[in-house]
Parts: C-alpha cells; sequence; structure tokens
C-alpha cells in the first residue's frame, strides 16, 4: 500500500467518522420538522375555532339585539295602550259604554303584554349571558392560538439553527437550536395549559 493510498483511507475513515458524529444532529433535525408541522396545525386550528366561536358570538349578539329591539317595540305598544286607556278615562265622549269597553280590552291586553315584557327581556338576558360566554370561548381561542404560533416560530428557529451545525460542523449550533425548540415544546404545553 501506498502513501497516498494510506492518507486517502485514514481521510475516509475521519470523514465517516464526522459523518457520524453528525446523525443525531440530522434525526433532531428530523424530529423538529415533524414538530414544526403539528404545532402548525394546531395553531391553524385554533385560529379555525377563534373564527368560528367570533362568528356564534356576532351571530348571538344581533339575536340579542334583536331582541331587545322587539321589547322597546312592545314596551310602546304597551306605554301607548296605557296612554290610550287613561285618555279614555278623562275625556268626556259620547258613548261611555263603548268607551268602556274599549278600555277594559285595553286593561286586559296592557296585563298580558306586560307578561309579555318580562319574557321578552328574560330572553335577551339569557342570549346576552350566551353571547358573554361565547366572547370568552373567543378569548381563549385567540390565547392558545398565540402560544402556538410563538411555538411554531421558536421550533422553526430551532431547526435553522440545527441545521447550521451540518454546514459548520459546530455542536454549540445544535445546542442552541435544541434549547429554542425546548421554548416551543414549553409553549405548546403552556397553549393547552390556558383555562
Amino acid at each position: 500500500m501506498e502513501a497516498n493510498e494510506a492518507q486517502e483511507l485514514q481521510e475516509h475513515a475521519e470523514h465517516g467518522a464526522h459523518e457520524a458524529s453528525l446523525r443525531p444532529v440530522a434525526f433532531s433535525m428530523s424530529v423538529l420538522a415533524v414538530l414544526v408541522a403539528v404545532v402548525t396545525l394546531l395553531g391553524h386550528r385554533t385560529h379555525t375555532e377563534a373564527i368560528i366561536a367570533q362568528t356564534r358570538a356576532a351571530v348571538e349578539q344581533n339575536r340579542a339585539s334583536d331582541m331587545w329591539s322587539f321589547y322597546q317595540a312592545k314596551n310602546i305598544r304597551n306605554t301607548s295602550s296605557e296612554l290610550t286607556g287613561d285618555l279614555l278615562s278623562v275625556v268626556q265622549v259620547a258613548d261611555k259604554k263603548t268607551a268602556e269597553t274599549l278600555r277594559s280590552g285595553l286593561e286586559k291586553k296592557q296585563k298580558k303584554w306586560e307578561k309579555d315584557l318580562e319574557e321578552t327581556q328574560k330572553q335577551a338576558r339569557e342570549i346576552e349571558e350566551k353571547v358573554k360566554e361565547q366572547q370568552e370561548e373567543v378569548t381563549l381561542a385567540e390565547k392558545r392560538a398565540n402560544w402556538l404560533d410563538l411555538a411554531e416560530a421558536l421550533l422553526e428557529i430551532g431547526l435553522v439553527v440545527t441545521s447550521v451545525t451540518l454546514l459548520t460542523r459546530r455542536r454549540i449550533y445544535w445546542y442552541v437550536g435544541l434549547a429554542a425548540s425546548m421554548c416551543g415544546i414549553v409553549s405548546t404545553i403552556l397553549a393547552f395549559l390556558i383555562k
């Protein structure tokens, strides 16, 4: 064996040993790529949940507004009939019997309308409570989405910094990348611990 061939074999052995020492880096990059994909998917789904909850809250808010408008219309009708009844009791009319029949009919309707007012008000308040619950749901989903966005960014940073190890062959980048990735994993866990 010539000296030249021996030197080539030695370089090839060193290169193979160096490549073997980078296998954990390559493996960790593969794992980080999968984690980035999973966290990205979770983040997108959480954003979608927030939008859906926000839409539901807006629909319920419109229902509450409609219910309060309905309440107001009933209240105006009730007040108007009350004023008409009061007017019929104090004004001199030619046909007192008809006026008294109208006034007593209005009083009966007013009693029914007052119950309707209470029921309408109760329904409007129930819808408003539902809106509050849905707005809390929106807030929670947005907080989770923010934590997942942070996790995605940290995992991507970790993946990129880790990949620099393959170019420079310096393990410090691998450690820094793993540290950033761990922060991303913690952020992911925090996203699901938020209540």
